[in-house]
């Protein structure tokens, strides 16, 4: 496309662009008006049927559509064979824990519980009108069909959905919505359909993420996690290491905890289901995919894979050079291959397949981001070593998948660009900011001024990216030891943000997801305009952790505002709590209104239209008047802040507004490298969590 780095993945859905969202000033769809076209208008509006309603999947997924939709006076059913376990029953705490007694209580009376006796359907249903049924019975071909047909019979025209973890739509008859787990707060569903229908449309604009995949035995996720379990049970039986063991391992190479996994979701049925999908994958593909004599095992006895009396040893043992070597080479190899092969059946846009690996199936950094940075030559050698090791699943090797690394494609997974000749937008699809995002984020930047684009929105995709975060965490793991190298991230991320407020003579930095934290707040600071959605809200969560902010959060802000801000700045940085966007505006944002007005207001901003919006200045000398001490006043007592991190924060903001614009980058990225290899923040939550995934 020669007006953006490479195609929104929100067009996918038949949605368009993120430019078109701002040039219209209106989100491309709405639940209200797409309500109506899958239930009918108002005062006669069909009901939703989730079946296998009681079970783990379809009972999260009642309270998914029930909480989203209890608005619109949708009935929603769910139908289950008579003494199945009570898995509504158990899904309504956490209900309840979410948004309360009253509005618990209001969804779950507008969910009716109906049984049948998987022939027939129950009278009571022909009343309610079904207009889109969600099927999530038990993974058996045949069963499904029909159900199909059962509903089909009584009920035409409805709409009808598979959360099937393998069976293709070819095999089914009907389209499906793969959801993530776990299932009760995932939003990611993985949607197979001809074309993007008022279904899947509707779901995104109730603020969940489909992503659409292709229509192939098993789907992205399934063959991510399912591929790693494997994997790793390979590795069990080549060496008799213990599954607790190899599932640390694993942790600290790729991410997930896949064998872990199996017994926090539930032993038997996620077994059983991972045993499925790699059954069938195994016979479209070999060997690749036979399941272990472990799993056929589980898949029988549902026996836990931590059983409560498992033996750790007490003195603990690690790898040799060899051995972490092999290790690798039996989990990067069939992760690498199975990962080819879906790029060969061109599964999913790549920046899908690549978070579809981070939110579902837990991948510290997506599977096509990971084998990025170690380069196609070094990812083809690791399969060909693994076929040393495994010689019967040389079958569906597509070495040539890897070819195209240096294609936009592979390049940006995470931000994009796109512009109208006049002014650019960049829209970054992960929640937490990166190495890898801050790369793509100059590349996009170099794009755009390329294409001598100097006006600039930056914002979230409005598909895969519902909220922004902060900063990604396990990237501090080297800083932790390293106070250099906790210098060079701050520093590096924060010469990338200043350039939205150096190399751009207009850039509007737009919050459009329910919130925006530490560095990715940050980033978006360094904008000269700062935009919301009124629902949005802002934090400084970095002294909870404790982390002094690395990208300029001690002093950028204090520079944009005079010293009667000072107070709401200091009691944001030392307390770690949120506020409001509209509680926001002119200390911290410049605007914030309802979505569509906040669309129309950044864009009047970025294409010279009238917005009145003041610009607030940006000191460039030391800022003078700082107070000494730290105000009482500023603290809250509920506050999850150190005093150690408060003290340290404060220091930084003294220090980093004493010196002139020029100065205070370099300054604070090291201040906030010494504190990172420093003693409080290895024993707080950011050490403790990277030492819990990266020590084995």
């Amino acid at each position: 496309m020669a007006n953006a780095l490479r195609q929104s993945t929100l067009s996918t859905l038949g949605l368009g662009t993120v430019l078109d969202i701002f040039k219209n000033g209106a989100l491309p769809a709405t639940a209200a008006g797409l309500v109506d076209k899958v239930f009918g208008p108002a005062g006669d509006r069909g009901a939703l049927v989730i079946s296998g309603g009681n079970g783990i999947v379809g009972a999260g997924k009642l309270m998914q559509f029930g909480t989203r939709l209890l608005p619109y006076d949708i009935p929603i059913v769910s139908l289950d064979m008579p003494g199945a376990p009570d898995g509504i029953g158990m899904q309504y705490a956490g209900l309840r824990d979410s948004f309360g007694p009253d509005r618990a209580n209001a969804v779950m009376k507008n969910i009716f519980q109906l049984t049948y006796d998987g022939k027939t359907l129950p009278a009571q249903l022909k009343g309610m009108n079904p207009r889109f049924l969600l099927e999530a019975i038990p993974e058996i071909l045949e069963l499904k069909k029909a159900h199909y047909g059962m509903f089909r019979a009584d009920f035409p025209e409805i709409e009808i959905r598979s959360v099937t973890s393998g069976f293709p739509m070819k095999q089914l008859g009907v389209g499906v919505a793969h959801p993530a787990f776990p299932h009760q707060i995932n939003k990611v569903w993985e949607i197979i359909e001809e074309e993007p229908s008022d279904v899947t449309k509707l779901m995104w604009a109730l603020g969940m993420i489909p992503m659409p995949v292709s229509d192939d035995w098993s789907f992205v996720l399934d063959v991510l996690f399912c591929g790693i379990t494997l994997a790793a049970c390979r590795y069990h039986l080549a060496t008799n290491m213990p599954y607790w063991k190899v599932d640390k391992y694993v942790r600290r190479l790729l991410g997930p905890n896949p064998v872990r996994a199996h017994d926090a979701i539930g032993t038997q049925g996620s077994s059983f289901l991972t045993w499925s999908c790699l059954h069938h994958l195994a016979k479209e593909y070999g060997d690749l995919f036979t399941p272990s004599s472990d799993m056929e095992e589980r898949k029988e006895t549902g026996l836990a894979w931590y059983p409560l009396n498992h033996f750790r040893p007490l003195v603990n043992w690690s790898f040799t050079e060899a051995e972490e070597d092999e290790f690798n080479v039996r989990l990067l190899g069939p992760m690498f291959q199975m990962t080819a092969l879906m790029l060969h059946e061109k599964r999913a846009e790549l920046p899908v397949m690549n978070a579809i690996g981070e939110l579902c199936a837990q991948f510290r950094q997506g599977i096509i981001a990971a084998i990025r940075a170690y380069g196609p030559e070094k990812a083809v050698d690791y399969v060909n070593r693994y076929h040393e090791l495994h010689p019967e699943a040389k079958d569906h090797w597509h070495p040539e998948a890897f070819a195209a690394m240096d294609t936009p494609e592979w390049q940006q997974l995470y931000v994009n660009a796109e512009h109208d000749g006049t002014v650019g937008v960049i829209t970054i699809s992960r929640e937490s900011y990166s190495d890898d995002v801050d790369v793509e984020l100059g590349r996009a930047i170099d794009w755009l001024k390329g294409q001598s684009i100097d006006r600039v929105i930056v914002t979230g995709d409005f598909h895969m990216s519902t909220q922004m975060v902060g900063a990604d965490t396990t990237n501090f793991a080297a800083g932790l030891s390293d106070a250099a190298e906790g210098a060079r991230i701050a520093g590096g991320w924060s010469t990338t943000a200043r350039r939205l407020n150096d190399e751009f003579s207009v850039s509007v930095g737009f919050v459009n997801g329910k919130r925006c934290m530490g560095g990715m707040l940050e980033l978006l600071m360094h904008c000269h305009y700062l935009v919301a959605d009124k629902g949005a809200a802002f934090g400084m969560p970095e002294v909870t952790l404790p982390v002094v902010p690395g990208m300029e959060g001690c002093h950028w802000p204090f520079r944009r505002v005079g010293s009667d801000s000072w107070d709401n700045l200091f009691g944001l940085l030392l307390n770690g709590g949120n506020v409001k966007a509209g509680d926001a505006v002119g200390w911290l944002i410049d605007a914030a209104a309802p979505m569509e007005e906040a669309l129309q207001v950044a864009w009047n901003i970025a294409s010279g239209g009238d917005h009145g919006v003041q610009k607030r200045p940006l000191e460039t000398g030391a800022v003078a008047g700082l107070p000494a001490a730290v105000e009482p006043s500023w603290l809250s007592t509920a506050s999850a802040a150190t005093d150690g991190g408060r003290k340290a924060i404060f220091g930084c903001i003294q220090q980093a507004c004493a010196v002139p614009l020029a100065d205070a980058l370099d300054l604070q990225a090291k201040i906030s490298g010494d504190y990172m290899a420093g003693k409080e923040c290895n024993r707080g939550k950011i050490g403790s969590m990277i030492k819990k995934t990266m020590n084995v």
